[in-house]
């Protein structure tokens, strides 16, 4: 799978890039959401891998951008949050503002694959 990554942590980037190359996926890692939006512009992704807190654009503002160009020129990109904000109501703030689904950090690698899974299957992430 193609998968884009917008975390601003070189420390996560490292080991989400890490985590995915290992099992043979082409990884994109980008520092914030404004980044992000540029990336999609150029390159097709299956998969988004939001940060929700980063600096220029945060992830819940990036979402929303991708949500409304897709209102416009059609389809569905799959993203799922990533953050280290496990509050209550966090879950439910990602998925109402357009993510598919929603990683804590530090990320499990089962729960890395179970997303991944779902993806190229397209059933819900949820």
């Amino acid at each position: 799978m193609r998968v884009l990554v917008a975390e601003d942590n070189k420390i996560n980037q490292k080991l989400i890039d890490r985590l995915l190359s290992r099992d043979g996926h082409f990884v994109r890692i980008v520092d914030n959401g404004q980044e992000a939006l540029e990336a999609l512009e150029n390159e097709p992704f299956d998969l988004v891998l939001m940060d929700v807190q980063m600096p220029i654009m945060d992830g819940i503002e990036a979402t929303q951008k991708i949500r409304e160009r897709e209102l416009r020129e059609g389809g569905h990109l799959r993203i799922v949050a990533i953050t280290a904000n496990a509050l209550d109501g966090d879950r439910e703030q990602c998925i109402a503002t357009g993510m598919d689904g929603f990683l804590t950090k530090p990320i499990q690698l089962s729960e890395l694959r179970r997303i991944l899974k779902y993806t190229v299957r397209n059933v819900d992430i949820n």
